[in-house]
C-alpha cells in the first residue's frame, strides 16, 4: 500500500522514465486547479529531489500563471501496462523560459520542439507511493504527431502570435508572461 518518501529512488526514477504520460497539477491562491496530461518524451529526472519537463505549446498555460502565485505542484504518474502503481511528486517549481540564463543547458535535455514555451523545474519535498490497484491495463500505441505538426505548419512567427493571442492570460483572467 502508499508509502512515503524524501526523495526519489533509483527503482522510481526507472519507473517514471518508462511512463509514457504524467499529470501535472497547479492552482493559485483562488480560482481554478489545472489538471493536464503531459506526454511526448518532456519529463527528466535530474537528481533524488529534482525534475525538470518542457511544456509545449497548448490551448492554455494555467501551470505558468499558477506558478507566478503559487510555487505548489504535484506531478502524478500511473502504471498502466505492467505491475500496479500510482507515483506522486510534491514540490515547488519555477519557469524557466527562452532567453534565461538556464534555458540552453536545460533545453538540451529534450527533443527540439519550435513549440517549447518554457521549462518548469521542480524541487520535489515529498514522494508518495500508492497501489493504483483500480487503474485499468491500457496499451501503449504510440505518441500522436498533430501537436508537431500544427507547430510546423504555424512556423516560429505565428508560435509567437498564437502565444500572444491564446497563452497570455489563464481562465480566471490571470496575467501570464509569455516568451
Amino acid at each position: 500500500m502508499g508509502q512515503l518518501h524524501k526523495a526519489i529512488s533509483e527503482k522510481l526514477q526507472k519507473f517514471i522514465e518508462a511512463q509514457k504520460i504524467f499529470f501535472v497539477a497547479t492552482a493559485a491562491a483562488e480560482g481554478r486547479v489545472n489538471l493536464s496530461p503531459k506526454g511526448m518524451d518532456s519529463l527528466r529526472v535530474m537528481g533524488v529531489n529534482r525534475v525538470v519537463w518542457l511544456n509545449l505549446t497548448g490551448s492554455g498555460n494555467e501551470t505558468a500563471a499558477h506558478l507566478a502565485e503559487s510555487p505548489r505542484m504535484t506531478l502524478m504518474f500511473c502504471s498502466f501496462e505492467s505491475d500496479p502503481l500510482i507515483l506522486r511528486l510534491y514540490g515547488t517549481a519555477r519557469e524557466v523560459q527562452p532567453g534565461d540564463t538556464e534555458w540552453e543547458s536545460l533545453c538540451t535535455e529534450f527533443p527540439p520542439s519550435m513549440g517549447a514555451r518554457q521549462i518548469f523545474d521542480m524541487q520535489v519535498d515529498l514522494v508518495q507511493t500508492s497501489c493504483g490497484f483500480a487503474v485499468p491495463f491500457f496499451d501503449y500505441q504510440g505518441e500522436r504527431d498533430k501537436l508537431q505538426k500544427w507547430i510546423e505548419k504555424k512556423g516560429e512567427q505565428g508560435i509567437e502570435e498564437y502565444w500572444q493571442e491564446k497563452n497570455s492570460v489563464s481562465l480566471d483572467g490571470k496575467p501570464i508572461k509569455t516568451p
